[in-house]
């Protein structure tokens, strides 16, 4: 299916993987690297049988070393350009994501999240969190990390990454996983409004003018201290200005959910479900993983008696939470690793903490 055309007014049936590919094509992604792994492989496939029909380019890389130092290269220039893969994927990128974390360069990557460590499995997992909010690759770097919990965020929210990515000249992750890939559901191709800026900075050739420097390499003395206090300084920024978060159902509730992406899908189902039984609970969902939102779980951790973090792992983003708010005693883990825990399982853990049984 080709990517809908700018401003469809008609809801489009898609996959997950699929959706990121419109959405990219949507922000003026025209260039694409990738190279195979399950399971995100509709996004390279996608990509290689659509990015030519609009005016772009997909290579197959020998690996995903390879990738990402073609992308870093493709970031010079100043055009868009994206690339996708799961957990061992990305952990080869880690090396180039730090050089362009360095280099300021922007671009998308793609992670749709499979069970780990080492080769794991195919299962659908959330045990990428730390990768993808506390490092990218060695040295002070971060990624601004946006998680989709439907297909219609996994359209928008690649066309908001583009768009961050540009405006901090930073790499930017979309945090997804085997399940939000692979369903298959409508949602509607809103109108992109470009937010494109200059490059002053891309290399395109310098006859007629001065030559320009893309670097992470300072030798002279002081000189990378200084760069990284300006790096501190532009993820500050992005923590003050760029926080997104869904409060869902929290008004008056007693019980709060923090969780992300197919947890929180999941979790919203059982919230329904305990609200009839007369349980007063809610959720908060961070959109933004990095800047994760840590004034508002603050803020909700303050009014609710108990705080229910639900992760497809063992406790990672909990580790977030517990550093947002001084409520230690009120925050209570569920986990499921590898694995998508279910409506029931979520009510039970809420009936639990509001002191019923079964």
């Amino acid at each position: 299916m080709s990517a809908p055309a700018a401003g469809a007014a008609k809801r489009v049936l898609a996959k997950g993987n699929e959706a990121i590919c419109h959405g990219a094509i949507a922000a003026g992604c025209r260039f694409y690297y990738g190279y195979p792994i399950t399971p995100q492989n509709d996004i390279p496939e996608y990509m290689a049988a659509h990015m030519a029909e609009h005016g772009g380019a997909f290579l197959q890389a020998e690996s995903e070393v390879a990738t990402i130092n073609m992308i870093l290269g493709t970031s010079s220039t100043g055009n868009r350009v994206m690339t996708s893969s799961s957990g061992p994927g990305i952990s080869l990128m880690q090396e180039g994501l730090s050089f362009m974390v360095g280099s300021q360069l922007p671009a998308v990557i793609v992670n749709i999240s499979r069970s780990g460590p080492g080769l794991g499995g195919i299962a659908p997992s959330q045990g990428d969190y730390f990768q993808a909010t506390k490092v990218a690759g060695h040295g002070d770097a971060h990624l601004i990390c946006l998680a989709p919990h439907s297909v219609q965020e996994m359209y928008s929210l690649t066309m908001l990454a583009f768009d961050l990515a540009d405006k901090y000249r930073n790499p930017a992750m979309i945090l997804g996983d085997a399940i939000i890939g692979q369903m298959k559901e409508p949602y509607d191709p809103v109108p992109y409004v470009p937010a494109v800026p200059d490059k002053p900075w891309a290399l395109t050739g310098a006859r007629g003018r001065a030559a320009r420097h893309i670097k992470s390499m300072f030798l002279k003395d002081g000189e990378i201290e200084v760069h990284n206090w300006k790096l501190r300084d532009k993820f500050r920024k992005i923590r003050e200005e760029e926080v997104r978060f869904e409060p869902y159902m929290l008004d008056g509730a007693k019980i709060g959910i923090v969780a992300f992406g197919t947890a929180a899908r999941v979790a919203k189902t059982s919230i329904q479900s305990a609200r009839k039984e007369g349980i007063e609970v809610g959720m908060l969902r961070p959109i933004t993983l990095f800047p994760f939102p840590e004034e508002q779980v603050r803020d909700m951790a303050s009014g609710v008696q108990k705080v229910l973090v639900v992760e497809m792992n063992t406790g990672q983003m909990v580790e977030d939470v517990r550093r947002s708010t001084p409520h230690h005693e009120r925050i209570h883990f569920f986990g499921k690793p590898c694995a998508v825990p279910t409506p029931d399982e979520i009510l039970e853990q809420i009936r639990l903490l509001a002191g019923r049984k079964g």
